[in-house]
């Protein structure tokens, strides 16, 4: 809903601020005193296209600004888009705030919950929020693509809808990977030759993640046999001695040392410690004689091992560089992954033929949902159209004729409906438009081509009132919806607008009193001086003595005689609203 809508510096607006109730809002006034001026900033506020010479005289820029209540059915996609651009308002989900800035030189600039975004922005939001109906060409009814949207609201056919679009995403994705596939197929098979030579280069290499230490280990032993085996000898004949040594062997002066202390023992008692160390000296002292004297005879030079070990180290080392890797495990993992990916592209024939297959089953139940609809929206047609012939009956167009036009087209590559193939998307194969003969004797030619702005507006309320449960947009503007209609009709159209607020908020600018006197709030418009410039006012009548006033002003017979017609058109509509909403 639109609560509020605030003007500065449009056109003959100085300053305005309005706010409208959730129901049937009407606006009224002279002719030329700017009540489609109203619209004019509704549709700036909306994204249409930003006129500098708009801009009030003497002043610098123009400004709009719009609170708008969120309800329930709209609130889902506006939210997304929020979402999407990061324009949500957490402290205040339930409004939106749109603003519009129009400079006499320069660019426009835009605003969402007070953040900077393009114009189009504005646009999409207003689709979702508004429809305007009048002189513009911001009319849903005019843009064919949503013609198939209202036909199959009417259908209840969404929800059959949102399942085929489901099966069309799916069919979307599944030809993606199908053209990647056949895209990359020779880059695939050369990655695969890659893959395979790596894998068995690897695994032919027999690699165990322990092994380079070890044969390191044993590489610097073989490389070194020489001298350890000289070192140990010489540790060995330092402890036990030889021919040559000139002093007691280590071993045999340890013994001699143990031999003392044991007889010092004997003697005093407190020795019996520094004898059973002595004795243990000598006896690990010839344990390790015996041992570096083995250690020395095993020690051999085998250089057919030691190129061996080379060999293998370096491929290792070699394996290590080409696919950078930091160690043996390193190698391993990676030839899992290979081998893996490998598995995947040799999958890949496989996968292809499943994709088409897939494919091809979808087509055909894509078709069969597609004729499912198709049928279903060619009966709700007939019934549309009866229906709102009749609607158009009551708004003397009781000689147009409105068809629904509903065409397919056979394509090579469109979904199977029983041998032939049509052309489809995530909506079905019909192209829905609506036709409209506005004279007898005149073929239906599509609705854009032939409706004047006031038939336009005509139009669209049948719609409205036929299709408003299940309408999704929650605000409706209609502007020269009277065009070319008396008080008798008039007092028709008011009705049918109020009940329209049974789902919508209807704002409606019109000049016959017998609509407005349906009106829930009631603004008049009029041009006033303001320090000797002409400038658009706005008030709201909240009394019915100001209301009965402008009624009277609008029967062009303000004296006695127009007061009293202004009540009796003022009670009948209230009389029909009483009635229409059960109260005596």
């Amino acid at each position: 809903m639109l609560e509020e809508l605030r003007i500065q510096n449009f056109a003959v607006i100085d300053r305005l601020e309005l706010r409208f109730g959730a129901g049937f809002n009407v606006i009224t006034g002279e002719t030329g005193a700017g009540k489609s001026i109203l619209i004019d900033a509704v549709e700036l506020l909306l994204g249409a296209r930003a006129d500098p010479t708009a801009v009030r005289a003497g002043s610098d820029r123009s400004r709009v600004e719009g609170l708008v209540k969120l309800d329930p059915r709209s609130r889902p996609s506006v939210m997304a888009l929020l979402e999407r651009e990061d324009l949500l308002d957490e402290d205040d989900p339930d409004y939106l705030t749109l603003m519009r800035e129009v400079r006499l030189r320069g660019r426009s600039t835009a605003r969402v919950n007070g953040i900077a975004v393009r114009s189009e922005i504005l646009s999409e939001l207003g689709r979702q929020l508004f429809d305007i109906h009048g002189q513009s060409q911001h009319l849903s009814l005019f843009r064919p693509r949503h013609h198939i949207d209202l036909l199959d609201r009417f259908a209840d056919l969404l929800d059959l809808r949102a399942g085929l679009a489901r099966m069309v995403g799916e069919l979307t994705s599944a030809h993606a990977e199908i053209r990647r596939l056949r895209d990359d197929d020779e880059a695939l098979r050369r990655r695969a030759d890659l893959l395979r030579h790596e894998v068995e280069e690897i695994r032919a290499a027999e690699l165990d993640p322990a092994e380079e230490a070890e044969l390191a280990t044993e590489r610097n032993r073989l490389a070194n046999s020489e001298q350890l085996a000289t070192l140990a000898a010489e540790a060995a004949r330092l402890l036990n001695g030889d021919d040559s040594a000139r002093s007691a062997p280590a071993v045999d002066a340890l013994m001699g040392v143990a031999a003392a202390l044991a007889k010092l023992a004997q003697i005093d008692p407190v020795m019996a410690d520094d004898y059973a160390l002595a004795e243990s000296m000598a006896q690990q002292a010839q344990e390790l004689a015996l041992t570096l004297s083995r250690y020395a005879s095993d020690v051999e030079f085998d250089p057919f091992r030691l190129d061996e070990l080379e060999e293998r180290l370096e491929l290792i080392r070699a394996l290590k560089r080409r696919f950078r890797a930091d160690s043996i495990a390193d190698l391993l993992d990676y030839a899992v992954r290979a081998a893996s990916e490998l598995q995947s592209i040799d999958a890949s024939d496989e996968r292809l033929v499943a994709l088409s297959r897939r494919a091809d089953e979808l087509l055909r139940q894509i078709g069969d949902i597609s004729a499912r609809l198709s049928q279903a929206r060619a009966e709700a047609a007939e019934a549309l159209s009866q229906q709102v012939m009749r609607e158009l009956g009551d708004l003397r167009m009781a000689g147009a004729r409105f068809e629904i036009l509903l065409q397919q087209a056979e394509h090579p590559a469109g979904c199977f409906v029983g041998e032939r193939r049509y052309k489809f998307d995530a909506k079905g194969m019909d192209d829905v438009e609506f036709m409209l003969s506005a004279n007898p004797g005149e073929p239906p030619r599509p609705l854009a081509k032939v409706a004047s702005g006031g038939e336009a507006a005509r139009i669209m309320l049948a719609l409205k009132r036929v299709l408003t449960t299940a309408d999704q947009t929650p605000i409706l503007i209609f502007d020269e919806v009277d065009q070319g209609i008396g008080g008798r009709i008039g007092a028709v159209v008011g009705e049918k607008l109020w009940s329209l607020t049974s789902a919508h908020q209807v704002l409606c600018v019109t000049h016959l009193p017998q609509l407005a006197s349906f009106a829930d709030a009631h603004f008049q418009v009029r041009k006033a001086l303001d320090d000797a410039r002409a400038a658009t006012q706005v008030r709201a009548l909240d009394s019915e003595q100001a209301r009965v006033a402008e009624l009277a002003a609008m029967l062009g017979a303000p004296g006695a005689a127009g007061l009293e017609s202004a009540r009796e058109i003022l009670a009948a509509a209230r009389g029909v609203k009483s009635a229409a909403a059960g109260r005596p």
